[in-house]
């Protein structure tokens, strides 16, 4: 199967119907997609990507005029089928004799392995060996369509997590989040809900003459990366590398031909894949890596390179809303680019139209996953004064309630145990509590300061005054929730009367809390 030239990506288009198309069908317009409708909600995301770094590839713009004459007019399917048919030749799913996409160039030996383990989330060889996959049955998947193989190779290449000795990690790190800017629902078709996440040519960091296996890593031989120094850093290839990195080694084994249905979409193929082979030290990726689909953390002394974000227990909510979508002063944090880029300089070109960031990605310890999360946060159509403006005090609201929680998981631990600095334990819940409780509030406060002008000096002392008493009242309400509905036992009352008194001391003279108190001065019932 040619990925560029054959049917394989399932869509939903403008009339419900389902239906599975090629790369360029993308931007049809009679009946046009408007949605990807893939099995699993990886190999969605994984799909928006793939696809994606295609048209980064083959059809980015040269600048924002470009853009928008493709923005405001599908461009034509035969000019599609011409640009992504320059690289077909790269997108051959099996190909014994040549380059096969997103697999080793000339893998030699190699360990078989089950279709199954392409997935994150399969249980590993210890795992099995052990008799430890409880939760997540080895042998679920045995075979898979060459669609699905496709994807799941793509997936496991682009969110790669450490695999033991030799197996590298993706150039984003293990588990990395992706953010991508979706439009709205005036623009509610395929072809701009990727084509709004296309950056400028004269936005990508211009690259010298590099041969295409360093673009497209699977054209040549891997960089084999056993010996000490044998690393990948962003000076040794071309930028669009980012869009297709390779840290895996692997080789797809012959196809099947026999009739039956692939274990993860259901469809009946002639044609299943059953098993691979891989072997260690592939690409081993190394230094200041920042991947324009990816928030990073940078590091105010540059003494260490970007660290890319990554899914975390608990989920992602309005306290990662900042670092998400523009900046994070506090925490280093800062928008993936093209969220940067739509922001600052794109929103103006489609007039104001705010859409929304939809953020993904897997939760990952080391090589196990533990969740998957997908969520979408608010984005808004803002001048350079609001922008900063909304930065600054958004900041100081969830700053206050970082220090809000910690002040209150401090406290209730005093009340549970007798020497609460050596207690040990997932306190987790109480921060689920405490997050989502103060969401909503949050959101109606972000939507209220967003509107105001960028001549604005401070916020309104309504909005310090309602986030106050939203703080003041959950953090009590939680504590009496986890002390005295579901206290131990053996828990002593006069230890909980005592954790409370010192919360109450805490809080109101936290100096942060009395910051956010002293701009208010209205009274606002919540």
């Amino acid at each position: 199967m040619n990925l560029i030239k054959d049917k394989w990506i399932p869509v939903i288009r403008e009339d419900e119907t389902q239906d599975t198309i090629s790369p360029f069908q993308i931007s049809e317009i009679d009946n046009p997609v408007i949605e990807i409708n893939a099995p699993r909600p990886d190999f969605q995301g994984a799909l928006y990507q793939f696809l994606i770094g295609l048209l980064q590839t083959c059809l980015a713009p040269a600048d924002e005029d470009d853009w928008l004459e493709f923005w405001n007019e599908f461009p034509k399917i035969p000019d599609v089928k011409i640009a992504f048919n320059r690289v077909a030749d790269a997108f051959e799913l099996f190909n014994p004799d040549g380059p096969a996409f997103m697999q080793d160039f000339d893998l030699p030996g190699g360990e078989h392995k089950s279709i199954s383990t392409l997935l994150i989330e399969a249980p590993g060889a210890k795992t099995v060996r052990v008799n430890f996959d409880h939760f997540i049955k080895r042998s679920r998947v045995k075979q898979m369509c060459p669609g699905c193989t496709a994807t799941a190779l793509f997936t496991l290449q682009i969110n790669a997590p450490s695999g033991g000795q030799g197996n590298r990690v993706g150039l984003r790190g293990g588990g990395p989040l992706t953010t991508l800017v979706v439009p709205n629902q005036t623009h509610h078709f395929l072809w701009h809900k990727l084509w709004i996440n296309i950056l400028n040519s004269e936005e990508i960091e211009k690259a010298q003459q590099v041969p295409d296996y360093l673009t497209l890593p699977w054209l040549g031989r891997t960089r084999e990366s056993s010996k000490k120094g044998s690393i990948t850093i962003p000076e040794m290839v071309h930028p669009i590398h980012m869009y297709w990195s390779m840290p895996r080694r692997i080789r797809l084994n012959p196809i099947e031909s026999e009739n039956g249905d692939c274990d993860i979409c259901g469809a009946s193929s002639t044609k299943l894949f059953k098993s691979y082979r891989a072997k260690n030290y592939g690409f081993n990726y190394d230094g200041a890596w920042v991947h324009p689909l990816t928030p990073y953390r940078f590091d105010d002394e540059h003494k260490n390179p970007p660290l890319s974000l990554k899914g975390q227990k608990g989920g992602l909510g309005y306290r990662h809303w900042l670092g998400l979508a523009f900046q994070d002063p506090v925490k280093g944090e800062q928008a993936a680019a093209v969220v940067r880029f739509y922001n600052e300089d794109r929103i103006n070109s489609i007039q104001g139209q705010a859409g929304i960031l939809w953020c993904f990605g897997f939760d990952m310890d080391n090589m196990k996953a533990r969740c998957w999360y997908d969520t979408q946060l608010p984005l808004f159509y803002l001048d350079p004064k609001q922008r900063i403006n909304l930065i600054d005090w958004t900041g100081q609201l969830i700053q206050a309630a970082r220090e809000a929680l910690k002040l209150l998981k401090t406290e209730i631990k005093s009340a549970w145990f007798q020497r609460p600095k050596d207690a040990k334990g997932d306190m987790s819940m109480i921060d689920g509590q405490f997050w989502e409780s103060t969401e909503p509030i949050f959101y109606k406060i972000l939507e209220q300061t967003a509107r105001l002008s960028g001549d604005t000096r401070m916020a309104p002392a309504s909005v310090y005054q309602l986030w106050y008493k939203t703080l003041e009242k959950q953090v009590f309400s939680i504590f009496e929730k986890m002390t005295m509905e579901t206290a131990p036992e053996n828990l002593e009352l006069q230890d909980i009367v005592l954790a409370r008194e010192w919360l109450k001391k805490k809080f109101y003279g936290n100096k942060l809390m009395k910051s956010i108190k002293k701009n208010a001065t209205e009274e606002v019932e919540i």
